[in-house]
């Protein structure tokens, strides 16, 4: 087994950036499962497929294949052999991921390749529940939070540089529905898992909370 880092958290809390980060400073492989959850729910919207429609999307994913490279440094999703990475940062994208990934058959879907994956290497990867489900041995676990102010205003910034225009009040909304679909969901609900440490990056930089977590690492790499 490779050294395993899990961060897991909400809708907005900076998993990816800040676990790309880590990964880099580390020379880890860094694992997007949110993206991969993206991945499949952009292939059932293709089809024409309804977040109500469950036993559709249990049927269907089967057929979505999702793979994660790279290129020059650079994660990149491919969805049934093209690149999807841009297009499964759609809001509407991420709102269909959180609705496919409490469905059964979609987690077991990915499940194996997630955990092949750290298995196999050196990773960080993140989530909403790595550290409680796909990887429970994991030797760091993180469960990075941040208010739904704050996470709102991440999001609108992120937004606007794409060209889309939300208002806070809505985004911050999607945000609550997002985080109570995620902690009330009866398959792997978002929780931080017993043995995390908790890291609150509302009133933290990018860089700080990288450092928090390296700090971490080192500390239990040398246990």
């Amino acid at each position: 087994m490779g050294f395993n880092i899990a961060i897991d958290g909400p809708a907005g809390a900076g998993k990816s950036t800040i676990a790309r980060a880590v990964a880099k400073e580390l020379s880890f492989i860094y694992v997007d499962t949110g993206a991969m959850y993206r991945a499949v729910a952009l292939y059932l919207m293709e089809l024409g497929i309804t977040a109500e429609q469950k036993d559709q999307i249990s049927e269907k994913c089967q057929d979505a294949h999702v793979s994660i490279r790279y290129v020059d440094g650079e994660q990149q999703v491919w969805l049934n052999d093209r690149d999807v990475s841009s297009q499964i940062r759609k809001e509407e994208v991420g709102n269909m991921a959180s609705v496919v990934s409490a469905v059964p058959a979609v987690r077991q879907h990915l499940f194996q390749l997630q955990r092949s994956l750290a298995a196999e290497n050196n990773v960080v990867m993140d989530g909403r529940d790595i550290g409680t489900t796909i990887l429970p041995d994991a030797q760091v676990k993180i469960f990075l939070t941040a208010s739904v102010e704050t996470r709102g205003k991440r999001r609108a910034l992120e937004l606007e540089a794409k060209g889309e225009k939300h208002s806070i009040e809505e985004i911050c909304q999607d945000i609550r529905d997002r985080d109570h679909r995620d902690m009330t969901r009866e398959i792997s609900p978002l929780r931080q898992a017993e043995d995390g440490v908790l890291v609150d990056s509302s009133d933290m930089t990018i860089s700080q909370v990288v450092q928090r977590i390296l700090d971490i690492y080192r500390e239990k790499a040398e246990d």
